[in-house]
């Protein structure tokens, strides 16, 4: 199963343009199933729907949530289609088998005081803090993922035009720089950057004190360091910044179809999750207004 799980990873990667982040979960779900047919002596070509229902139980035995069975059935569904198109098996045995329901949980947000009082933590006095007060600013007001945000090099940011150039695979959509997320990526990008870079040609926009493009793990221990400097007491973590900036959005009158693009929702369902954060004052109006209200 090793030499077509390649192919299809190869497929992924070549023909759909699926990003690093989701061909690492394709492989991870891949390499994890492959190791539960060897360990039950299952060939691979000859997987019926009841050994496909037999793993999903064994996940959930083994106390994996909803949603992960649900990630798990979605990448061996898509094996076995691209196994049946090159005519590897014959039939593929997840296709009457449905997903388990997933309850859609309300995302994390933070309130607009402490959004500010998180970015007041970096303090510009140094490299590091010229560093991460552009980062978590840019962060809050581009609302992009966390992988997108590093994978960023110095020449998609316009500061002149006052926006950024985001590539999601083989996507790219451009997002608007507010006035604050300009000045301090402006001020960490001409004084501070050329100084951490120790190699002229890294491109990366945000490097580590090392000069190395920033990690997601350091990413991630960037905000929860200011998480704590500013005492609050929410679980903080980049996508909550995400979360924040669709929600205040909204809150002030975007409209939805605006905020969809930014964010790089391909389905417009997955930004109606923030329509339950709207003002209570759009509701007041409606009542107010509607003659059936």
């Amino acid at each position: 199963m090793e030499k077509q799980a390649k192919l299809f990873l190869e497929f992924l990667q070549n023909e759909k343009k699926a990003s690093d982040n989701t061909l690492q979960s394709y492989r991870r779900d891949i390499v994890y199933y492959n190791k539960y047919l060897e360990t039950n002596k299952i060939n691979y070509t000859k997987v019926k729907e009841e050994d496909i229902k037999g793993y999903l139980e064994y996940l959930q035995s083994i106390g994996k949530k909803a949603s992960t069975i649900s990630r798990n059935l979605a990448s061996i569904r898509s094996l076995y289609q691209f196994l049946v198109r090159n005519k590897k098996v014959k039939v593929d045995p997840t296709s009457h088998i449905q997903s388990p329901k997933i309850e859609k949980k309300a995302p994390s947000i933070l309130t607009s005081k402490e959004i500010e009082l998180l970015l007041d933590q970096p303090k510009d006095i140094d490299l590091k803090g010229t560093r991460d007060k552009a980062m978590l600013e840019f962060a809050y007001a581009t609302g992009m993922r966390v992988t997108e945000i590093i994978s960023l090099d110095v020449e998609d940011v316009k500061l002149n035009e006052s926006y950024v150039v985001c590539h999601t695979g083989s996507k790219q959509r451009n997002i608007p720089l507010g006035s604050l997320s300009l000045k301090a990526l402006k001020e960490y990008i001409e004084e501070a950057r050329p100084i951490l870079i120790r190699d002229e040609n890294v491109k990366a926009l945000f490097v580590n004190v090392n000069g190395q493009r920033l990690t997601r793990q350091g990413f991630w221990k960037i905000v929860k360091y200011y998480k704590e400097q500013a005492h609050i007491t929410k679980d903080i973590t980049p996508h909550v910044l995400r979360h924040s900036f669709a929600t205040h959005l909204l809150q002030n009158g975007a409209d939805l179809k605006a905020i969809q693009t930014m964010l790089g929702h391909s389905d417009i369902s997955s930004t109606q999750v923030y329509m339950q954060f709207q003002d209570s004052g759009i509701k007041n109006i409606y009542k107010k207004s509607h003659p059936r209200a």
